[in-house]
């Protein structure tokens, strides 16, 4: 019955909050486009005292990337690029790249990045990270990027892409699927082929289609009392505390000069829920087209083959899971350890938020927290299972 569901649903969220994991939560659920679940518990701002709410702004960090995805493909839809283009094409910075071979040297590819490549994580673009050589530099690029907007230098998108694209690459295009700034260029190509700001072509194609009034890359003056505060573990405190600390320089101010497509909106549960819907739904919101449904089918395959997930397709949130357009494809339940079905969808976030898209029961599952350094948790699994027992008694 839904009211057990929810009522087991508060139980897990609460738990969550009073054994000290996080100071405040919220979960929506949707089936056949109809609200069955929403619950916020606990303060989005602990020391401030303001509690978590339906509407409260969170950072999506990497939930952006799903959003650039259909980015992208609108424009194909619109034939203005193919998707096994040369992204050089349209941002000639990625002409003529280098890579680390296995003895670390820098080398040739036998070709340059596509469009492809960049929804499947198969660019050889990495994050920095210091656990190797091409990590370790883009990390020094961003250092330095980082450091000029804090000095007041206005320093946009299309510079951010000249410096990424100085960096060696991890490997050759195409090899080994590897996550990293594949979808920041995937928002500097759609800049560029548009001919508009990242962010306003998502305003005027996505965000006000699907009604989605708190989602931006910035965050503005009269809204900041719902913006959540965001929590890292705090080893010598032994909780989570406050954290002014962001990984890739994430800055939410009106003058915002970096758009990042691959971790820089922020949104709420109402807003994400109803690009949600639309996924579902095949591309349709209220009647309103995005994409159509041929895409959204395209998009929500795996993508990948078995020789480029040798190496760095190791997370234990990929465990069951295929790849491609910057979402993970469910493919083995028994794999993932929760009940599913084959062919459900989505992604998580750098601070704990989650979505999960599933077109067989069609159904919508969000989670929003606001900690850092997390990803998918153990309790999306215990709210998944919670939910998928309550359908049956629903259809």
């Amino acid at each position: 019955m839904i009211s057990d569901m929810q009522k087991t649903l508060n139980e897990v969220l609460e738990r969550e909050v009073k054994e000290g994991r996080v100071y405040g939560v919220s979960a929506m659920v949707l089936h056949k486009g109809k609200e069955i679940y929403q619950y916020a518990y606990g303060n989005a701002d602990e020391e401030n005292h303001i509690p978590m709410k339906r509407d409260t702004i969170i950072r999506l960090y990497s939930m952006t990337k799903p959003i650039t995805a259909v980015a992208v493909m609108i424009l194909a839809e619109r034939g203005l690029f193919d998707l096994r283009d040369s992204v050089s094409r349209y941002l000639p910075m990625f002409a003529n790249p280098t890579y680390f071979d296995k003895d670390g040297q820098e080398q040739k590819p036998w070709r340059e990045i596509t469009i492809w490549d960049l929804l499947n994580m198969t660019s050889g673009i990495p994050y920095p990270d210091n656990s190797h050589e091409s990590g370790r530099r883009m990390g020094e690029v961003f250092g330095r990027l980082i450091e000029r907007r804090k000095n007041g230098e206005w320093v946009d998108t299309m510079e951010y892409m000249e410096e990424i694209a100085k960096v060696p690459l991890c490997f050759q295009p195409g090899d080994k699927w590897m996550y990293g700034l594949s979808a920041d260029v995937l928002g500097a190509l759609v800049e560029k082929v548009s001919g508009m700001r990242y962010g306003e072509f998502l305003k005027k194609e996505i965000f006000e289609p699907l009604d989605m009034k708190d989602t931006a890359f910035f965050v503005p003056e009269e809204k900041k009392e719902r913006f959540a505060q965001i929590y890292l573990f705090n080893q010598e405190l032994g909780r989570v505390a406050p954290a002014n600390w962001s990984h890739l320089g994430e800055y939410y101010g009106e003058d915002v000069a970096f758009e990042s497509g691959g971790a820089g909106l922020v949104s709420t549960l109402e807003d994400y829920s109803h690009f949600a819907t639309m996924m579902i739904q095949k591309g349709v919101y209220n009647g309103k087209r995005i994409i159509g449904s041929r895409t959204v089918e395209f998009m929500t395959r795996d993508c990948l083959l078995d020789y480029q997930k040798s190496e760095y397709y190791n997370w234990e949130s990929l465990a069951g899971y295929g790849y491609g357009c910057l979402m993970r494809v469910l493919k083995d339940s028994g794999q993932e350890a929760v009940s599913g079905n084959a062919g459900s969808f989505g992604w998580d976030g750098w601070t704990g938020n989650f979505v999960l898209m599933d077109p067989v029961d069609e159904l919508v599952v969000l989670y929003f927290i606001q900690r850092g350094d997390t990803g998918t948790l153990p309790v999306i699994r215990k709210v998944r299972m919670v939910v998928g027992a309550a359908l049956d008694d629903m259809q």
